[in-house]
């Protein structure tokens, strides 16, 4: 978990704390919406990740208008402060992560299968 929230901070500026919480919210976000399988095969390669992972669902506020889905994960980031860059350039690190941890294919899959992630890969 640590290498993946360092290459956060240092490749996308985020600051410590943040970037441990978006890990999360991205790694809830793909338990729910993506490929179970090969989403907990990516989170099983993150040793102590599974502490920082926030459950997705409707969530309150504008999350919850937007009804789930890619645009609640981004009000969630954005609710974090984070714009529209660095929530695409998070994701793009994170998918990095993963073809490192688990292979490009199973990352493709995860990708292809969540729906509305393929606009940040």
């Amino acid at each position: 978990m640590d290498e993946l929230i360092d290459r956060l901070t240092s490749k996308v500026g985020l600051e410590r704390d943040v970037a441990g919480r978006t890990v999360g919210i991205i790694l809830g976000f793909l338990r729910s919406e993506g490929p179970p399988e090969k989403v907990q095969a990516l989170i099983d390669t993150i040793p102590g990740v599974e502490a920082l992972i926030e459950p997705m669902g409707p969530g309150k506020g504008f999350g919850k208008l937007l009804g789930g889905g890619v645009m609640a994960l981004g009000a969630k980031l954005m609710g974090l402060g984070l714009g529209m860059t660095e929530i695409q350039n998070v994701a793009r690190e994170l998918f990095r992560f993963g073809r490192d941890k688990i292979g490009a294919e199973q990352m493709g899959e995860i990708i292809a299968g969540t729906p509305g992630l393929n606009k940040f890969a």
